[in-house]
């Protein structure tokens, strides 16, 4: 029996347990039943005039020489994005309640059709999409996780198998979900299991939700099996993870933070890391970003071995979405390296941000150094945000596309040397 086919019997097997109204609509999915839903599934409209602005807007975004960009799709909200592996569609999470697909049916890397995904599923803040090898797709929610096994090739129904494999409510306490900082991101590691950010809701913890947060993984990353068992901590410390991804080379998980507001314009420093091994503590709350201390534990002594970042990004600017760079069509240098989008401050006096950054690794895999690769989007004159990206992912021709929230869109970046 084969991976792929193991789990999918899993998955299937799942449904029958799953704690519902009768009928519900997961229910019926999971049995492969009709739910009724309108066949007329929502689309967006790709041309007229904001697709025309959109456009003349990526006029003011810089770029190193022989690099291109321009409008993918227009897609309302879209946060983190989901390639799929034989590149049929692309998946595009919000932080609202719609998940949508894009498509580029011609490939003239331009998308032609963005329609919402599994509309009859009712999701709450399905910003994490991701792939597994195989094809299998995961949407995190808010406080739930599930699984679709066949997404990439019956997206265009609304209809389709879908299979919570971490039920509403149980990847956090109900008592701990909040408005802030529940936009989770996933991906799946080297040794097959599911990695999940769960940042924890507070400016800084406090002390009083110490022991509950470190048992559920509330301020972390937590792993557990493909079909939601097996659930452990992998790291700690963590104040706001929305990025994350393993560097192919050696299997090592790397993340973006987002730092501490209220200390100032220039502190602490928004932080990318890197895992080499479980149980590692990234300093939340006691430093508040780097080595910077927080005021609410300044008094206390940190845990011995904090890890402290690979990169210290510059205060504030929102470090989230980021991914390893493994395809041919860019020139040599950024083969292996990192790109992270900063999706730009919200209280800082001097606007920051808003842009995507850069980050090569040395010999031992190490980040070396980090430089602004496109920006723009900040008009530095008047404060004004252009767009506001949040994530970065890679086509299979080797081009990368990049999702913006507030403007609604996806762009793409490509090499013609």
């Amino acid at each position: 029996m084969t991976i792929r086919t193991a789990l999918l019997a899993s998955a299937m097997a799942l449904t029958i347990s799953v704690p519902a109204l009768a009928q519900s609509n997961l229910e019926r999915l999971g049995q492969f039943k009709t739910t009724g839903i309108s066949m007329e599934m929502e689309g967006v409209d790709q041309s007229g005039a904001r697709a025309a602005q959109l456009r003349s807007n990526l006029e003011n975004i810089s770029l190193p020489p022989g690099f291109k960009i321009d409008l993918y799709a227009v897609v309302p909200d879209a946060r983190h994005i989901a390639v799929a592996p034989q590149g049929t569609v692309t998946f595009v999470g919000t932080r609202k309640t719609a998940v949508w697909s894009v498509t580029d049916r011609d490939r003239d890397r331009v998308a032609d059709d963005v329609r919402r995904f599994a509309p009859s599923v009712d999701f709450t803040i399905p910003n994490g999409p991701c792939f597994s090898p195989d094809g299998f797709l995961y949407i995190v929610e808010q406080n739930r996780v599930l699984l679709f096994p066949a997404a990439e090739f019956f997206f265009e129904g609304p209809d389709v198998v879908a299979v919570p494999i971490v039920e509403q409510g149980k990847l956090i306490p109900v008592d701990e979900e909040s408005y802030n900082h529940t936009a989770r991101v996933c991906d799946i590691g080297p040794d097959d299991k599911l990695y999940i950010s769960l940042g924890q809701p507070f400016n800084v913890r406090p002390a009083e939700k110490g022991e509950l947060y470190d048992e559920v993984g509330i301020g972390g990353i937590i792993r557990m099996n493909r079909d939601g068992t097996g659930r452990e901590v992998y790291v700690r410390g963590i104040r706001n993870s929305v990025g994350q991804d393993f560097n192919p080379s050696n299997g090592q998980l790397w993340f973006t933070d987002n730092q501490v507001d209220g200390m100032g314009d220039d502190i602490p420093p928004g932080e990318v890391n890197r895992v080499v091994e479980k149980g590692q503590n990234f300093g939340f709350p006691w430093y508040g970003g780097g080595s910077t201390r927080t005021n609410e534990y300044r008094s206390e002594e940190p845990p011995a071995d904090l890890t402290f970042p690979e990169v210290e990004m510059v205060a504030h600017a929102a470090d989230l979405g980021m991914m390893f760079y493994t395809g041919r069509m860019f020139p040599e240098k950024y083969r292996g390296g990192i790109f992270s989008a900063q999706h730009g401050s919200w209280n800082r006096t001097i606007p920051v941000g808003a842009r995507i950054m850069f980050t090569s690794l040395d010999e031992e895999g190490a980040a070396a150094e980090t430089v602004a690769f496109a920006e723009g989007w900040l008009d530095h004159e008047t404060g004004e945000y252009l767009g506001r990206p949040v994530d970065v992912a890679q086509l299979p021709d080797g081009s990368i596309i990049l999702s913006d929230d507030f403007a609604g869109a996806l762009y793409r970046i490509w090499y013609e040397g």
